[in-house]
């Protein structure tokens, strides 16, 4: 399989990070998407990353769809078997999808606009649905099992990603969220490759 992504996505940091848990090997070819090559823009008629290829040719995009699909896959590698698990699982995959939308709002705001054009407000409003979702997950981190299922993933590629474009900005007053990664890092050490860079 191929996939086309951004080293610094934390959509394809997840699905790096999922197909290798799950013991599928990718072909991961990097591509600039804001340049919308015909590559990207061939089977993503979006031209989003990630982008999967499968073996016969099919594209399978967003990083969600992929992560099911490497699930499936993979017989079940990556979700609970037992529906209230895997409810955990999809929620706080979509959480941490719901923080990298809200910080990848804030930086193309800041990277597109002229700095004069810069809406403030917007900012404040991407920032403070990050602020709640974090305060969230530090009052409660979820608990690592033996193996991650993609909500794990889902949330260590998140707080990558903001260790990457916000460091400085979101750690203090969540240390039980800082150690979660650690412990993370520390169980699952060869997953920590892939994370934003």
């Amino acid at each position: 399989m191929k996939l086309l992504y951004a080293p610094a996505s934390p959509y394809s940091a997840k699905v790096r990070m999922a197909a290798a848990q799950a013991g599928l090997a990718l072909d991961a070819v990097r591509v600039d998407a804001s340049s919308q090559p015909p590559e990207l823009t061939g089977v993503n008629p979006l031209g989003k990353i990630p982008c999967l290829v499968t073996d016969d040719g099919e594209p399978v995009y967003d990083s969600r769809c992929i992560t099911q699909y490497l699930n499936r896959i993979s017989g079940s590698a990556l979700f609970p078997r037992h529906a209230g698990k895997r409810l955990e699982a999809e929620r706080l995959e979509a959480l941490a999808d719901g923080i990298c939308d809200c910080l990848l709002a804030h930086v193309y705001e800041r990277r597109m606009r002229p700095e004069e054009k810069v809406h403030q407000p917007w900012l404040d409003s991407q920032w403070s649905k990050v602020v709640r979702a974090l305060d969230t997950i530090n009052a409660a981190p979820p608990r690592l099992p033996k193996k991650p299922t993609a909500g794990h993933i889902a949330l260590r590629a998140t707080l990558g990603y903001l260790d990457l474009r916000f460091a400085g900005q979101w750690e203090r007053g969540r240390t039980k969220t800082k150690r979660w990664a650690a412990r993370f890092d520390e169980r699952f050490p060869e997953l920590k490759q892939y994370l934003p860079s």
